[in-house]
């Protein structure tokens, strides 16, 4: 694994949180592989979630990047209760670490923390994600992503507010 590697992917997902900070949407979403998989499970007990999203809950399941699409809609619309009126965000990556798979593809982890200010309320969402990324041109595409949501006990409900 070479640091430049290691420094472009960092770059990917730093910009990927400013996307989502600024609500630039339609350049989030180009982001992702028309067929990639969403994915941010709901806990079990206290150290074991939700693995096959078709076998249990999920905060958020969206099998392509169609259910992102949506959601961004609906965003855009002001017909989503939980995002309106938007927050302001700031989204913290960390503990970057990238692996070449077999295929070509990478892995990547990293924990992650968003901190939220809405209606004068401020909150915090934190985790860990794992993406698989695919180079495209000289950059990357999403083709999964795993979200963890360490702290899952809301009081609204999840939403943009993670990466």
């Amino acid at each position: 694994m070479t640091q430049a590697l290691v420094h472009q992917v960092s770059q990917f997902l730093y910009e990927k949180s400013a996307l989502c900070d600024n609500y630039e949407w339609d350049a989030y979403l180009e982001l992702y592989d028309e067929d990639s998989e969403y994915h941010i499970p709901q806990w079990i007990s206290d150290h074991e979630y939700v693995t096959d999203p078709n076998q249990g809950l999920s905060y958020i399941y969206y099998e392509n990047r169609a259910g992102l699409e949506d959601r961004v809609f609906r965003i855009g619309t002001g017909k989503a209760a939980s995002a309106t009126p938007l927050p302001r965000l700031m989204h913290a990556i960390h503990n970057i670490r990238v692996k070449t798979l077999e295929d070509g593809l990478l892995e990547v982890k990293a924990g992650w923390s968003t901190f939220y200010n809405r209606q004068g309320l401020e909150g915090y969402f934190y985790g860990h994600v794992t993406y698989i990324l695919r180079q495209h041109e000289d950059t990357f595409r999403i083709r999964k992503q795993h979200t963890i949501l360490l702290n899952d006990k809301i009081d609204s409900v999840l939403d943009f507010y993670h990466v």
